[in-house]
């Protein structure tokens, strides 16, 4: 067992705090940019990164279902009338898109498709989308699709159809494979379920399987993680999601079906994650970052070896090629020195998008300050180490860095020099809070009331 488990330092670093995927985090984000100014920082963008193309989010809401554990935005229904409306308003809003931007079609380096469930889409429902996709926006040779699936509700022609639109990876919603778990969060899903659409995205030419699962469940014990990573390593997919169960009831109330008592804490929330980590490194899988594992053989292990891994609101990627435009409801774009996030009610959004305008509901514009930041945070989070020995990557708030990772120098956490610092491998369970040490924002205004899951 590792060290961590049994450590003090758990309930002393147990705190809350953000997963920064972006920098400033949402709650801190300000000044809303307009529309005229997204789509300029946008323009910039894409001028930059001629050679790459663009990034391509879409946000496809609809689960027949409702899991309790779930943090996104979705819509729970079993008629499909919301669909077509819905995808006319996705493709609608990537044409505001195109046609401000003047681009006749915008090439994609890469396109995700999230949810809730995009295999909720039928298949005919699914080619108007992808067919509307491909006359707009491209996929470049190099490109490849990501999808995220229920196994639930995917079929083998669902897959088949992505294949032949330029998808290739695959990241299946797994969490858990014991029984009482999956009961209390309403994901019941068996091993063999999960099993035929792996191996059906692997007949057709997938080359990356992804699992997502989650340690921290309610009722979950250390049975419930050698249970699922006996079927893990039965699966063999080829990256690892084990993300830490974010128990926000205050901001999803699906979670208050169960209670604080049900949910594992501290220390025993923690043990559950070493328990899969040592279990998974035992199998070959390698850590990345943030509760990611990888074999070498997939290309987002060699895209962290090679320092090319970069974070955003999706998690890891191997490519993160900006702009990343976010389409559909609570999409989120990011431009490098710009945010914006759709409106997140159905309804709003779609009326918004047939008005002719685009849909933003917040965003931030980054300040220098903000820029500099955001490249110290996000080095941590995919290379576990940083500097700022360049001037251009020194801001002010820098100056106090030593001071505020005083105690992670001495719980020997991280490793410090005048110029830099380095996670250590005691540190990597705690990259969250080391992080926090470069949120200017946070340090500046502590939330007032609840806003963040605990970092452990």
């Amino acid at each position: 067992m590792n060290a961590i488990v049994g450590d003090p330092l758990i309930a002393k670093y147990d705190i809350a705090g953000p997963r920064y995927t972006s920098y400033p985090t949402v709650p801190y984000w300000d000044g809303t940019p307009s529309a005229e100014q997204w789509l300029g920082h946008v323009a910039r963008a894409l001028t930059a990164g001629r050679q790459r193309g663009a990034s391509l989010y879409l946000h496809i809401p609809f689960c027949h279902s409702l899991c309790t554990f779930c943090g996104c935005n979705t819509r729970i229904t079993r008629s499909h009338s919301v669909v077509m409306p819905y995808l006319n308003a996705l493709l609608a809003e990537l044409d505001l898109y195109r046609h401000a931007l003047g681009y006749e079609r915008l090439e994609l380096s890469e396109l995700h498709l999230g949810g809730g469930t995009p295999t909720f889409l039928d298949l005919g429902e699914l080619e108007a989308l992808l067919s509307g996709l491909s006359a707009r926006a491209p996929l470049r040779e190099d490109a490849r699709g990501s999808v995220e699936v229920d196994p639930r509700v995917t079929s083998v022609e669902q897959l088949a159809l992505l294949a032949r639109h330029g998808f290739r990876r695959i990241s299946v919603g797994v969490q858990d494979f014991d029984p009482k778990v999956q009961e209390i969060v309403n994901r019941v899903q068996s091993e063999r379920c999960v099993a035929e659409v792996t191996q059906a995205a692997r007949n057709h030419g997938f080359d990356s399987v992804n699992f997502d699962l989650i340690y921290g469940l309610p009722l979950q014990t250390s049975g419930s993680i050698e249970m699922t990573m006996d079927a893990i390593c039965r699966l063999r997919p080829d990256r690892i999601a084990l993300y830490g169960y974010a128990h926000v009831p205050w901001i999803k109330p699906g979670q208050r079906r169960f209670t604080e008592i049900d949910v594992p804490q501290g220390e025993a929330k923690r043990e559950l994650y070493e328990l899969g980590r040592e279990r998974l490194e035992r199998e070959g899988y390698r850590e990345i970052g943030l509760d990611h594992f990888a074999l070498e053989t997939d290309s987002l292990w060699k895209a962290q070896q090679s320092g090319r891994m970069h974070r955003n609101f999706m998690g890891y990627t191997d490519a993160g090629a900006l702009p990343l435009i976010g389409l559909g409801v609570s999409a989120i774009g990011d431009a490098g020195d710009a945010f914006a996030q759709n409106d997140k009610d159905l309804r709003q959004y779609q009326q918004r998008v047939e008005a002719g305008e685009l849909p933003i509901h917040r965003g931030h514009l980054l300040d220098d300050e903000d820029l500099i930041l955001r490249r110290h945070i996000l080095r941590l989070m995919t290379g576990l180490q940083t500097s700022w020995e360049d001037p251009r990557d020194y801001t002010g708030f820098l100056s106090d860095v030593g001071r505020r990772l005083a105690e992670p120098a001495a719980d020997r956490l991280v490793e410090l020099t005048p110029t830099g610092c380095r996670v250590t491998e005691r540190g990597r369970g705690f990259l969250r809070n080391i992080c926090m040490a470069f949120d200017a924002r946070l340090s500046r205004r502590m939330p007032g009331g609840l806003l963040f899951s605990r970092t452990l």
